[in-house]
């Protein structure tokens, strides 16, 4: 999760950078897909797209069928507009940071999947996801990071799976561990550029 000097924890956590809003293009290639999409300065990974996220989204297979996913702590799309490439993907883009959210609407506007992109607080109780896809905000301490998780991961579906990537140096095992105290199955999917992606399902589905 390194950062430029614009990039600091306190502008993409923020529901509102103060930093000011400059913007830039990141592209990235995709199983045959070149995306193009906008980002800028107070989201997270503002001037490229993120190696965590890279290595997730080629080390994981997009889901082959209809769903219901969510890309918990979106930034600026680059998940959501990989999940909605199917246009009977209804994805869920959430994030607390209110640049961030609007960078994703415009990234995603022309997919062929539905996106719904959201504040936390504005996703309807009722959804249940049958994936989750996040390079999950470390940074934001082990605190607040075991609440993001506890919060989110009980909303799978029985027969749901979570896809987590996670800086080696920054606890990844240690976080598995935790999951797997917490009641989860995890597996150790994948490793790659210092980055390990998690699979974390319900140990009775």
């Amino acid at each position: 999760m390194s950062k430029g000097p614009a990039d600091q924890p306190e502008h993409y956590f923020s529901e509102q950078p103060a930093v000011e809003d400059r913007e830039r293009t990141v592209e990235f290639s995709l199983d045959g897909v070149d995306y193009e999409l906008t980002t800028s300065t107070g989201v997270f990974s503002g001037n490229r797209l993120d190696p965590g996220t890279s290595v997730l989204l080629n080390k994981v297979v997009p889901p082959e069928t209809a769903g219901t996913f969510l890309d918990l702590g979106c930034g600026y799309g680059p998940i959501s507009a990989v999940l909605a490439q199917r246009d009977d993907a209804e994805v869920w883009a959430v994030d607390v940071n209110r640049r961030a959210l609007d960078l994703t609407r415009r990234n995603t506007e022309k997919a062929p999947g539905t996106v719904h992109v959201a504040a936390p607080e504005d996703v309807p109780a009722d959804v249940r996801f049958d994936e989750i896809w996040s390079n999950p905000p470390i940074k934001v301490g082990k605190e607040a990071l075991h609440e993001l998780l506890q919060t989110w991961l009980p909303r799978l579906k029985d027969d749901g799976v979570a896809w987590l990537v996670v800086s080696k140096h920054l606890g990844a095992d240690s976080l598995a561990r935790w999951l797997a105290e917490q009641g989860w199955e995890v597996d150790k999917h994948a490793s790659a550029n210092g980055y390990r992606v998690l699979k974390v399902e319900r140990t009775e589905r």
